[in-house]
């Protein structure tokens, strides 16, 4: 096991150009719980998958409204694995593509980032199309204007921001090591974008339950906080 995160920690060090692909475990040691821990906050009523859907949110908007408040974590802070990601980014070109919707990259200080299903922190009318701080949201889902508030995220049954996509493969085309954090790659097409990867470039997968890649790579099945110490410690350098 120590052997393959000394691997993993000499690969991330010694690239040049680094894309990491995060998933819900990145977030779950700042108290954030992962999506699957969700299927029991309306047991009984409906799937997670549906209180997440465009469907829901035009036919059932008060229900929709109160299950995505469930989502906000506003005491959360950034873990060792997002103040390490974003250290990273002053030595190295760091690319983040996540498929988190909390905003914890951006308040480690990541620059570069790709929030591949949007974020629950830029909230916006729908009827007239104003910005709404979350705060106002978090109150209310009426806007003055008489539209419904929503957050900016990729719901089920809505398409991916093309651009977000595009991005993420360019970064992902161009990286000499590609790190997942913390995701099973099981949502498809973000599982997808490890196909763009050049020729020559590491795959390193950190993740507490081993993922089964038509690809070569490192499997390091560990917590990824273990694995960001190793990286913050001065003597690896």
């Amino acid at each position: 096991m120590h052997d393959t995160i000394n691997q993993a920690v000499k690969k991330i060090k010694a690239s040049r150009s680094l894309v990491f692909l995060t998933g819900a475990g990145v977030s779950v040691p700042s108290g954030i719980p992962d999506y699957r821990s969700l299927s029991g906050v309306y047991q009984g009523i409906a799937a997670p998958e549906y209180l997440l859907s465009h469907t829901c949110l035009k036919e059932e908007p008060d229900k929709f409204y109160a299950f995505v408040k469930k989502l906000y974590h506003p005491s959360a802070r950034p873990n060792i694995i997002h103040e390490q990601i974003a250290a990273l980014e002053k030595e190295k070109y760091v690319t983040v593509v996540s498929q988190n919707i909390d905003g914890l990259h951006q308040a480690a200080g990541s620059q570069n980032i790709v929030n591949f299903h949007g974020s629950l922190y830029h909230c916006y009318c729908q009827n007239c199309g104003e910005t709404v701080p979350v705060a106002e949201y978090l109150k209310s889902d009426k806007h003055f204007c008489g539209g419904q508030i929503r957050p900016d995220i990729v719901l089920y049954e809505e398409a991916l921001d093309e651009q977000n996509v595009s991005k993420s493969i360019q970064a992902i085309a161009t990286a000499d090591a590609i790190v997942v954090v913390g995701t099973s790659l099981k949502v498809y097409p973000f599982s997808g974008l490890i196909q763009y990867q050049a020729p020559n470039a590491e795959l390193i997968v950190i993740n507490q339950e081993p993922l089964y890649l038509n690809y070569p790579h490192l499997m390091v099945t560990e917590k990824a906080e273990v694995v960001f110490k190793k990286i913050s410690n001065k003597e690896n350098h």
